[in-house]
């Protein structure tokens, strides 16, 4: 089976306020170093993948490059990047190619060059069409320069387009966050991606929240229920526009869904290469059981070569992936392929669970596949935590 490739670039211009990557602001003299690990540890991808005990292949049918923003770096370093993937893996014909980007950082020279590494889909972090609410939070872009990003993407041959934006930001209401999802079909993009704003000790703004403070504009941040019917709008209005909602987070048009990020909802392998990345590799011999291996997520233990996190991902976790993973996905799960796979007494095991979520609502089923329901998907944690609670093999 083909691998994804992903590449972690965690630079940025600026460090947004609700950030809680493993991304940051650095001088640009540190970005031929981190370029030059990143080829070290892609000429050493075989390697590593048997000194991790995993299953490696040569042939690549989705390759993404996240961050951070990537198009931070100069063109000649993403064409060391792209060099270095072509010498050591076979990328297939048809790839999915995507590359991350910040609105105003895609130059001419820069969309130009995407043609010539193959780059057939790029994923802009717009959060909000509302200058005040982009400005808030730390962007450095505006509303025209998102629509003038996409023309010239279009005029590149670049038709792959997604959309990022975040419900529940600073000064967000009912008002403005129709406009933002107005103006983001108006983009005619291919795919949009929504995320509630994350509260957590990992960003600046969650830990203003966490603590009642005011800075970065945390008081003007909506409450849980405004910021979940935020989301219910966005399910709705691109729903209506065409976009399908084919995973908790993610809207597209038919056959215009992340092929990359389906890699991680479905469990197929891949490789991540930079701060912070993660992969994920079959073990011969074994029919779900999988190694799992991240990186350091500290830039300078990355460069200076700290050791690989690694996990043997067994049957029990291999079940309890399956179940939280697919049920991210709108087709929901097969319960007779989990039964094939996992056997028939785990299916005893799960009936108390899938009982008790269909009745909250939270599931709901058609013969033998189960998936989320609107409020189950609000409520997407709890339901997994349910299911992996009482799951066994």
């Amino acid at each position: 089976m083909p691998l994804g490739l992903y590449i972690s670039v965690p630079f940025c211009r600026t460090k947004c306020s609700y950030c809680n990557f493993a991304s940051d602001v650095f001088s640009r003299s540190m970005f031929q170093r981190y370029v030059d690990r990143l080829c070290r540890d892609l000429e050493q991808a075989a390697a590593t993948a048997e000194q991790m005990g995993g299953r490696f292949e040569r042939a690549v049918d989705s390759i993404y490059l996240g961050g951070g923003t990537p198009t931070v770096l100069d063109i000649s370093q993403l064409q060391q990047l792209f060099v270095t993937i072509s010498q050591n893996f076979d990328v297939l014909p048809a790839a999915e190619v995507t590359v991350e980007g910040a609105p105003g950082t895609l130059t001419p020279n820069m969309m130009e060059a995407f043609q010539r590494f193959a780059v057939n889909r790029v994923s802009l972090g717009v959060q909000s069409f509302v200058d005040s609410e982009a400005a808030a939070i730390g962007r450095l872009h505006n509303r025209q320069k998102v629509f003038e990003d996409v023309a010239g993407l279009r005029a590149a041959g670049i038709s792959e387009i997604n959309i990022d934006l975040i419900a529940g930001l600073p000064h967000q209401n009912m008002e403005s966050w129709q406009f933002s999802l107005e103006q983001a079909i108006a983009c005619e993009a291919r795919h949009v991606s929504v995320y509630m704003l994350e509260v957590d000790e990992d960003s600046r703004l969650g830990r203003e929240l966490i603590a009642g403070g005011t800075k970065y504009h945390a008081h003007f941040v909506p409450d849980e229920d405004l910021t979940a019917d935020l989301y219910a709008m966005a399910c709705q209005r691109l729903e209506n526009a065409g976009n399908r909602q084919y995973e908790i987070s993610n809207f597209a048009r038919a056959g215009h869904e992340s092929r990359h990020n389906l890699k991680y909802w479905t469990r197929q392998p891949y490789l991540g290469f930079g701060v912070d990345a993660h992969s994920m590799l079959r073990v011969s011999g074994e029919l779900n059981a999988a190694v799992r291996f991240s990186t350091s997520d500290s830039l300078d233990g990355y460069v200076a070569g700290a050791p690989l996190n690694r996990i043997l991902v067994d049957l029990q976790a291999a079940l309890e992936e399956t179940l939280f993973l697919g049920l991210r996905l709108t087709r929901g799960i097969d319960l007779k392929e989990v039964s094939t796979e996992f056997g028939e007494p785990v299916m005893t095991t799960l009936q108390p669970a899938i009982r008790e979520l269909l009745q909250a609502g939270l599931l709901e089923r058609y013969g033998n596949v189960i998936r989320l329901t609107a409020s189950g998907r609000l409520l997407s944690n709890e339901v997994f935590q349910r299911f992996i609670s009482t799951v066994a093999v």
